[in-house]
């Protein structure tokens, strides 16, 4: 069994949508990506964990500065961005839009890279 480190319901403000109004719908943003946490436990050192803080941070700076239509081009930027940036070897990324389809209380799509 792996440990993993997960920020969940990150709402960032974007633009992304075919249609204006979903262009104003803040996106809600999941990340879960393994970690070995025995280090960081043993220590009790930032050092020697995974700076979620800088990750979510990131994120938002990255997710504000884009403008893509389509949700799938959404994730793999962010999971690329954080593979690259942060040296993630492997993410489960969850975007969706609450609200966004009448009927339903969430959609979006789940990937893994």
């Amino acid at each position: 069994m792996e440990d993993i480190i997960y920020i969940k319901d990150l709402r960032i403000e974007t633009i992304i949508g075919i249609f204006d109004w979903e262009r104003k719908v803040k996106q809600s943003i999941d990340l879960e990506f393994p970690f070995d946490c025995k280090k960081a436990a043993a220590t009790d050192s930032i050092e020697d964990t995974v700076d979620y803080k800088a990750i979510a941070k990131g994120v938002i700076k990255f997710v504000e500065e884009s403008s893509f239509q389509l949700q799938e081009t959404l994730a793999e930027g962010i999971a690329t961005f954080i593979k690259d940036e942060y040296g993630v070897k492997s993410i489960k990324l969850r975007v969706s839009k609450p609200g966004a389809l009448r009927g339903a209380k969430d959609v979006g799509l789940i990937i893994y890279r």
